[in-house]
Parts: structure tokens; C-alpha cells; sequence
């Protein structure tokens, strides 16, 4: 299985470094042509940089130990941040990019010197495609279920994956977008077009930014695990001889390789104690070998138990109590 990039953020610190190289080089080119898709650019650079920046945050903050106050630990931060850097990306990022073109059309001014446009954009495009492709592969890699690319966007459950992929995706659109902008400006004499390209490429991280926004927020209110986990942990249960009947797990994705588990089972009314809770190691074991991401399992069996005697019931709740042990 593919190392999470909570715990290896390779793909952010690449992105960190193209990002930041880029944005000056945008600058500099901006200021010797004029050109307000180079200067939007040179934004949105700089918004994904600072955004890569609060993803880091979030992956070290995520790392806490659980306390008193958070029992299930501190995954959850890495999704909040990845909300507030989808925020930022439509917000200031697209926004800026807008202005800026609304801004050029207004006041257009012709191109000078768009030699350096290309030079910059050509540079842009190979760092940004080399960042891209290191996103790819490990969400492509780190994705058990799916192998498109779209399908393995949307089932990531790692924002330092999914938002660098997204942010990169738009970032190499809006190259294609200023380069297109440049050249029919300085070909055609008519600056216009160069803000229409500010424009188009606001627009651009606009949608990115809320395909992220939608993606992170699932994440943030408790978005269960994959269908496809969810589905086999119900069948290892049902599986079991033990087992007379399992409900459909109830699941949370704590982190991006940490899942919590709650399943309502009912099992067998002939079992002695130690044969139930022979059964419920079973089924941990067992989903834990298929799913090392299953960090956390509650199983429920009130509808076997409610026929026992007290002091069985209570003998039973003592014994099982490390059923829902963190995994070590």
C-alpha cells in the first residue's frame, strides 16, 4: 500500500518548490511586458504556494496524539485546512484574476517585449507538469479501488494528494490559458484579449476551488470510508459462522489512513461467552489484516446479550471492553 502523504507530504513540498520559483518568474516577466494574464498568473502562483503552506500545517497538526478533549485524535485537521486553502483558492486566487482582468480591459495597454511570456510560461509548464505528474502517481497509486484519474480524485481521502492535484491541474489550464492570451494579443495588436485570458483563467480556479471546496467539506462533517471498504468489513461479519445476522457498518474517516468502525451485529443465541468473544477477535482480526486503515472498531451485540443473565451480561461487557482498543 502507498504511504500516505500525511505521513511523506512529498507531493506538497514539490509543489512548494515549482510553485515558488514559478511566481517570481511570473513577476519578472509581467513587469517587462505588461501582460495582465502573466501578472494573474504570477498570482495564482503565489495563493497556491501560501496554500501549500497551510496543507503542511494541517498534515503536522494532524499528527497530535489523541487527549481528554479530541479521544479520536487529530486527523481531522489536515480536512479543515484543505477547506480553508479551497477557500482561498476562489476567494483571493480566482478573485485577484478576475480584477485584474476586468482591470486590463478597462485600461488596456499593449504587450511589450512577450519573448519573455513565452520563456517564463515554457519554464512554468515543465515545473508545473513535473509537480503534477508526482501528484498523479501517488494518487493514483494510493488509491486501492479506482484507477481513473477523475474516480481516484474523488475517492482520495488525502488532501495533501487530491488538493495539490487539483490546484496543479488548474494551474497547468491556466498556463495554456496566458500562453493563448499572450500570443493572440501581440499577433492580433488587440491587448483585449489578454485581460479575457485574466478573466478565463479566474474563472479556472474559481471551479477548481470549489470542486475542492466540495470534496474537503464531505471530509470535514464526517465522510464515511470508501463504499468498497465499508462493503467487505460487512461481509467479512456476515461471513463468519458465528454470525446469524450483521447491519451495514456505520463509518467515519478520521484521517486520510485512519477509519472508525461501528457495526451492529447479532450473533448466534446457542454461543457461550467465550465463543462470542472468540468471534468478535475473529472479525477484528480479520478486518484489520484486509483494512490496516481500520484504526478504531465498535461492534454491537445488545440484541444477543438482552437474552443472558445479568451476571453473564456483565461478565461479557467487562471482557470485551478491548474490542475497540486503538490499533497499535
Amino acid at each position: 500500500m502507498a504511504r500516505s502523504s500525511s505521513e511523506n507530504p512529498i507531493t506538497v513540498y514539490a509543489a512548494i518548490a515549482a510553485n515558488l520559483a514559478i511566481a517570481i518568474a511570473k513577476f519578472v516577466a509581467a513587469g517587462f511586458t505588461g501582460s495582465s494574464a502573466m501578472l494573474a498568473e504570477g498570482i495564482h502562483s503565489v495563493i497556491d504556494t501560501g496554500n501549500e503552506g497551510l496543507l503542511l500545517l494541517g498534515v503536522h497538526r494532524s499528527r497530535k496524539p489523541p487527549d481528554e478533549r479530541h479521544p479520536f485524535g487529530y486527523g481531522k485537521e489536515i480536512y479543515f485546512w484543505s477547506l480553508i486553502v479551497a477557500i482561498l483558492l476562489f476567494g483571493i486566487g480566482g478573485g485577484l484574476s478576475v480584477y485584474e482582468g476586468w482591470h486590463a480591459l478597462k485600461n488596456p495597454e499593449p504587450l511589450k517585449e512577450p519573448i519573455w511570456n513565452y520563456v517564463v510560461l515554457g519554464i512554468a509548464l515543465l515545473a508545473e507538469g513535473a509537480s503534477w505528474v508526482i501528484a498523479l502517481r501517488q494518487l493514483l497509486g494510493g488509491s486501492r479501488f479506482e484507477k481513473r484519474v477523475f474516480r481516484a480524485f474523488r475517492a482520495s481521502k488525502d488532501p495533501a494528494v487530491f488538493v495539490v492535484v487539483g490546484e496543479d491541474t488548474a494551474a497547468l489550464l491556466g498556463i495554456l490559458v496566458a500562453f493563448a492570451g499572450v500570443y493572440l494579443s501581440h499577433r492580433l495588436q488587440n491587448p483585449l484579449i489578454d485581460g479575457v485570458a485574466s478573466i478565463v483563467i479566474g474563472l479556472i480556479l474559481g471551479a477548481v476551488a470549489l470542486l475542492l471546496v466540495y470534496e474537503s467539506h464531505a471530509l470535514v462533517v464526517g465522510e464515511s470510508a470508501h463504499p468498497d471498504l465499508v462493503r467487505d468489513v460487512h461481509a467479512i461479519a456476515e461471513r463468519d459462522p458465528a454470525v446469524r445476522r450483521a447491519r451495514p457498518p456505520l463509518t467515519m474517516q478520521l484521517a486520510p489512513e485512519r477509519v472508525l468502525v461501528n457495526m451492529d451485529i447479532d450473533f448466534r443465541p446457542e454461543l457461550s461467552t467465550a465463543e462470542l468473544l472468540g468471534a468478535i477477535d475473529r472479525i477484528e482480526a480479520t478486518v484489520r489484516e484486509r483494512h490496516p486503515s481500520v484504526e478504531r472498531i465498535f461492534l454491537e451485540v445488545e440484541a444477543i446479550r438482552a437474552s443472558w443473565g445479568g451476571e453473564e451480561r456483565a461478565r461479557a461487557d467487562q471482557e470485551r471492553r478491548p474490542a475497540a482498543r486503538r490499533r497499535s
